[in-house]
C-alpha cells in the first residue's frame, strides 16, 4: 500500500511517494521525468524494500517558490520526514548527481563524528538548527546563537561517548494521535526543517482539537526567537486549559 503527501520544505512543496517494508532504498529520477519514472522497478524492489521516490523541483507535483535551492537539501528533507536515517539510493543521469552530492555530505559529517572533529560538528547543527536551513548566520541575534552553540558544544563534550538506547514506543504514536483527549499546543517556526513543520502539522491535525501555531521568521529555538509571543501563547493556553496557578503556600509543603 502506497504511502503518499508532500513536504513543506524551504518554500517548496515536494511530492513523495513510499512503498514496501524493509532497508530504505530511494530512487531518484532523471532530468527528463518525474518519480514515474521508476514505476517498472517498484513492485520488485518494494518485495524486499521500503523504496522511496520523490518529485524533484520543478518536475512532477512538486511546486516551489523562486528561492535558491539544494537538491540534496530537498532529498535530506524527504527522508527526515518519512523516518530514513539509512538508504541506499539509486539515481538516473541528473538524479545520480543528486545522489553523488548527498552521499558526500552524509559521508563528511560520518566522517567528522568518526574523528571527532566536534568544532566543525557544532558549528554545522548550530547553522541548520538555530540560523534555519540555508538562512544567513546574522539572522538571528548573536546572544541566542552563541548560548545554542555553547549547549550543543558541551553535550558533544561531555557526553559524546554515552550511548542509552530508547525505547520506542509500540504501537508508535504517529499511529494514535487520535487517542489523545487532552488539549494541546503545537507551534513551530515557519524557518525550521522542512521534516519538523510538517511533524508539527501532523500533530495539529491529529490530535482532536489541537491548537496550531506558526512563528513567522523564526527556526527551531522559538522560545528563545520570540520569548515574549511564546510565554503568553502558554499561559494563555493553560488558562484556557483550566491550569490554573497553585496556591503560594503549596511551594512550602513537603
Amino acid at each position: 500500500m502506497t504511502e503518499s503527501g508532500f513536504v513543506e520544505f524551504n518554500h517548496g512543496r515536494i511530492y513523495y511517494e513510499v512503498d514496501g517494508e524493509g532497508p530504505a532504498l530511494t530512487l531518484v529520477h532523471a532530468g527528463v521525468a518525474n518519480l514515474r519514472q521508476w514505476d517498472e522497478q517498484v513492485p520488485a524492489f518494494a518485495e524486499r524494500f521500503r523504496v522511496i521516490r520523490y518529485d524533484c523541483r520543478t518536475f512532477g507535483r512538486t511546486t516551489s517558490e523562486n528561492v535558491e535551492i539544494s537538491n540534496r537539501g530537498d532529498l535530506a528533507a524527504v527522508l527526515d520526514h518519512v523516518g530514513v536515517q539509512q538508504t541506499a539510493v539509486i539515481g538516473v543521469s541528473r538524479g545520480g548527481s543528486i545522489a553523488v552530492d548527498f552521499t558526500l555530505l552524509w559521508d563528511e559529517y560520518d566522517r567528522r563524528y568518526e574523528a571527532g572533529d566536534w568544532d566543525w560538528i557544532v558549528d554545522t547543527e548550530t547553522a541548520f538548527w538555530v540560523d534555519g536551513p540555508r538562512q544567513p548566520p546574522d539572522r538571528v541575534p548573536a546572544a541566542i546563537r552563541d548560548r545554542v552553540h555553547d549547549w550543543i558544544a558541551q553535550g558533544y563534550r561531555d557526553h559524546a561517548q554515552e550511548d542509552p538506547t530508547s525505547q520506542p514506543l509500540e504501537p508508535p504514536a504517529v499511529n494514535r494521535l487520535r487517542e489523545i483527549r487532552v488539549p494541546t499546543l503545537v507551534m513551530v517556526g515557519d524557518l525550521d526543517e522542512g521534516g519538523t513543520i510538517e511533524a508539527c502539522r501532523k500533530l495539529a491535525t491529529d490530535i482532536p482539537g489541537a491548537r496550531f501555531e506558526l512563528f513567522e521568521g523564526v527556526a527551531h529555538m522559538v522560545n528563545l526567537e520570540q520569548p515574549e509571543r511564546f510565554t503568553r501563547l502558554v499561559l494563555d493556553f493553560l488558562t484556557d486549559a483550566g491550569v490554573n496557578a497553585a496556591p503560594a503556600t503549596a511551594a512550602a509543603r513537603g
